[in-house]
């Protein structure tokens, strides 16, 4: 049967991506960012995960103003890099697995969450740049990639609850495919920032941290946070962080904390990076 081995939180920041297309890691600014990702790439290297399960953000880019979905599953064969404005990122196309996807979405709509279906779609930063990170640059992405993407551009954006519990719906469909299939669901975005207004800059890397202590040892807790809460202390976007409890509740209620990364400052945001493994795979 497929399982869900292990989940990955990682923030999604643009400029990490120009930082590695362009050749500029090693520059001092960005050097401590990158190094935080080394024993990452490492330990997916010896994962060797069949699938990626992908939770992100569209920034105006599949969806525009006029059509926001809660939660869009792509199911198609492969997601091409967006153009976000610059031409599209030069990282491989990536791969979906369709039939998972589809099983996915049939178990988890008649499990009553309801999901948009997506049969094409784009990929933008948000996917593409925790792709990046986990992978490094390479030619073609090791593994078959399914996407959901999560509203939390406009108001209003589905609760941490609402997400814990889609990752465990998802957990069950994975769980009930039959094919043997190592999966490992990544959970983007975040950490605290905010782009615009008089907080634009804010960054609480005391409360970040909080939330990745959170998400080890009480992730039901953490599922709650108002969303208020989000606004007040991780600013406008720091919204974003609900997509890691689709993460987390798609994993055992005890995991084991296998790597943790935080680092301020990248483009004016904090970065901040969690890997946990399920105790029993």
């Amino acid at each position: 049967m497929a399982r869900i081995t292990a989940g990955v939180g990682c923030s999604h920041v643009p400029a990490i991506g120009v930082a590695m297309d362009t050749g500029i890691t090693e520059q001092p600014y960005w050097k401590p960012v990158f190094e935080g990702f080394e024993k990452s790439r490492e330990w997916m290297a010896k994962q060797k995960p069949d699938v990626v399960f992908l939770v992100y953000n569209d920034h105006c880019t599949a969806f525009s103003a006029e059509m926001i979905p809660t939660f869009a599953l792509g199911c198609a064969a492969e997601f091409k890099p967006a153009d976000e404005g610059w031409g599209p990122r030069p990282v491989p196309v990536v791969k979906g697995h369709q039939k998972l996807a589809s099983h996915i979405a049939q178990s988890v709509i008649l499990d009553e969450f309801d999901l948009t279906i997506m049969n094409a779609m784009e990929v933008d930063h948000g996917l593409t740049v925790p792709l990046s990170l986990m992978f490094g640059q390479v030619d073609e992405w090791p593994c078959l990639v399914i996407p959901l993407c999560v509203n939390v551009v406009q108001y209003p954006p589905p609760t941490g609850n609402r997400c814990f519990n889609l990752g465990k719906a998802i957990r069950r469909a994975i769980d009930s495919y039959d094919e043997d299939l190592n999966v490992v669901i990544f959970g983007t975005g975040g950490m605290s920032h905010q782009l615009q207004y008089k907080r634009a800059g804010l960054i609480n890397a005391e409360w970040d941290q909080r939330f990745l202590d959170m998400l080890t040892e009480d992730p039901v807790a953490a599922s709650k946070i108002p969303h208020v809460e989000y606004l007040r202390e991780a600013g406008s976007e720091g919204v974003e962080m609900v997509m890691w409890h689709v993460m987390r509740g798609a994993l055992d209620d005890d995991v084991t904390e296998v790597h943790r990364h935080y680092h301020v400052p990248a483009s004016n945001t904090a970065v901040g990076h969690i890997i946990l493994e399920n105790k029993t795979n």
